[in-house]
């Protein structure tokens, strides 16, 4: 009996274990043993990984597809989707200028803001998202290079479904693809051959890919009937709003930016620069493509597989659908490409902290890069690819994007927490740090209420209930703290405007298919097994002699 109440004990002793968080004069300092990563990513560099991750193919198709719904109208769904990824944009910048320049992005911040076991589940579910996702671009990407081949006549029916396509799909989850581990192999190469070396490939895609958008924005600009946007919102607001809920993953992949921060030559000033950067170019090109779209051809017209493609070709460009296509490839190259590299560099996170074995925390002494967790990545989604339909898995995706979203809005509110009594205990010990963390966690329980009657009620005034009580928890964190200038870049609006992000973010979870919600719930109960298991035993927080930088004293 006492055996069982000691082993609980010390598992939640284990799981409340945080990163060190001291007070210091803004210089991060790493004394770990062995080589690191080399910093060799400029702001230039940045912007592009962010706009690389997060454009791919679905420019070319998610935007008429949502058009079919919002009409022209679906313009200022992504303004609305825009503006939210705004807000969350704007709390990984600060908290990617205000942490020293290591891997961990999310990861990292609630290990520091919260504790560790919180870490490792954001980790898990943002993993799983990264591995599924990557499979699924892999297979996207093989089906498009085929299609590019089967351009010429001389190839064109001559190359078998199971190379490219997919093949015939037997056991309901199996469907071989050749092409899509191949694809994977080549990107995992240039990934272990050093930051600088995939740095230039995906900068030459990403680039080729907008210069390639901007074309067909300012070719489709000439063949505009502007009356083809009246009426502007033939289906209401709803249609515009639930169209935002949809293109609001069309933004994802700002985040990377964060993951660079140990390959950065300047990361307190570059991260928060390049995270907004690259969102803000994505917002222009994504409503740049919308106003193009739905003005050449009547929105009911928008073919649903290639939208755009449809319209120039029913203008008599064909060209430019070629050149769609072109841009697709470029798209998901840079997409996978980022993608792998992200996963890489948290698996090194994981691997240095000891909650995953010490094989992932290897740099290699002349690349510098993780090559054992690079191999890792390119390995499972290789598998995955290659074997499996794993588009049929594509429901439960973004589960761990909209927590890593979320935790990330939590974290700058409780590492700007101070005392009103003059108490600079941590927030996550105080009584008012317990009292932020359940308004917190009132907010985001709202959020998916709100979310949940919006999807399955049609009696809309229930939604007042809901969101009353997140605006008396934000209220509440606001009159009832203090919160510090942090340093280097500040989000503004501290609690209020990351309260918002994570009721929008929990709002948009619960418009996710249902399998999405019961995958939330396995993946954690596996992820605290695992850590039951293997992580308490194995985890050193202080494993980096990292020197984590407290908010000043300074209140608002």
């Amino acid at each position: 009996m006492g055996s069982g109440r000691g082993r609980s004990y010390g598992f939640w002793a284990s799981a409340r274990r945080t990163k060190p968080l001291n007070p210091g004069d803004g210089a991060a300092v790493r004394t770990n043993g062995g080589d690191g990563l080399v910093r060799r990513l400029g702001l230039f560099d940045l912007v592009l990984i962010g706009i690389g991750a997060s454009i791919g193919a679905g420019i070319f198709v998610v935007t008429g597809t949502v058009a079919k719904d919002a009409g022209p109208a679906v313009t200022i769904s992504f303004m609305l989707a825009g503006a939210s990824c705004i807000l969350n944009a704007l709390c990984y910048a600060e908290l990617a200028s205000r942490f020293p320049a290591v891997v961990g992005g999310a990861y990292l911040y609630a290990y520091s803001a919260f504790n560790e076991l919180t870490a490792f589940l954001v980790f898990s579910q943002l993993m799983l998202d990264y591995h599924i996702g990557a499979a699924s671009i892999a297979r996207s990407l093989a089906s498009y290079v085929v299609s590019l081949l089967e351009l010429f006549p001389h190839v064109k029916g001559h190359i078998p479904n199971w190379i490219g396509h997919g093949g015939a799909h037997f056991l309901g989850v199996f469907s071989i693809n050749i092409l899509a581990p191949i694809l994977l192999v080549l990107l995992t190469g240039v990934l272990c051959m050093g930051v600088g070396e995939s740095s230039a490939v995906n900068s030459f895609m990403t680039v080729t890919k907008v210069v390639i958008v901007i074309i067909v924005i300012i070719a489709g600009a000439f063949k505009v009937d502007v009356d083809n946007w009246s009426p502007f919102a033939p289906n209401g607001f709803e249609a515009i709003l639930t169209g935002a809920t949809v293109v609001f993953f069309a933004y994802v992949g700002f985040d990377a930016v964060a993951n660079s921060a140990e390959e950065s030559k300047k990361p307190q000033r570059d991260l928060p620069i390049g995270i907004m950067g690259s969102l803000m170019v994505c917002i222009a090109l994504y409503i740049g493509v919308c106003l193009v779209i739905t003005g050449m051809v009547p929105y009911q017209l928008l073919g649903e597989e290639a939208p755009l493609a449809t319209a120039f070709t029913a203008k008599g460009l064909k060209f430019v659908s070629i050149l769609i296509s072109v841009g697709a490839v470029a798209g998901l190259t840079t997409t996978l490409l980022v993608g792998l590299y992200v996963q890489s560099r948290l698996y090194l996170g994981l691997g240095r902290d000891g909650l995953l074995p010490q094989l992932f925390a290897k740099v290699h002494p002349k690349r510098h890069t993780p090559i054992h967790s690079q191999v890792w990545v390119g390995l499972a989604a290789g598998v995955m690819a290659g074997l499996f339909n794993v588009r049929v898995l594509s429901h439960i995706l973004s589960v761990g994007t909209l927590t890593g979203y979320s935790v990330v809005a939590a974290c700058v509110v409780a590492l700007r927490f101070v005392e009103k009594t003059g108490n600079q205990a941590p927030f996550r010990w105080s009584s008012r740090g317990v009292q932020g963390v359940l308004c917190l966690v009132s907010v985001a329980l709202c959020g998916f209420a709100t979310g949940v009657i919006y999807r399955f009620s049609t009696q809309y005034y229930f939604l007042a209930i809901p969101i009353a009580i997140a605006i008396a928890a934000s209220a509440a964190l606001y009159f009832c703290h203090d919160y510090g200038v942090a340093p280097g870049f500040t989000c503004p609006g501290v609690p209020m405007l990351p309260a918002v992000c994570i009721f929008f973010n929990i709002f948009l979870f619960a418009q996710l298919h249902i399998e999405a919600w019961i995958r939330f719930v396995v993946i954690s109960f596996i992820s605290v097994s695992i850590y039951a298991i293997y992580g308490q035993f194995h985890a050193n927080p202080s494993s980096d002699g990292a020197i984590y930088l407290m908010a000043p004293e300074t209140s608002r």
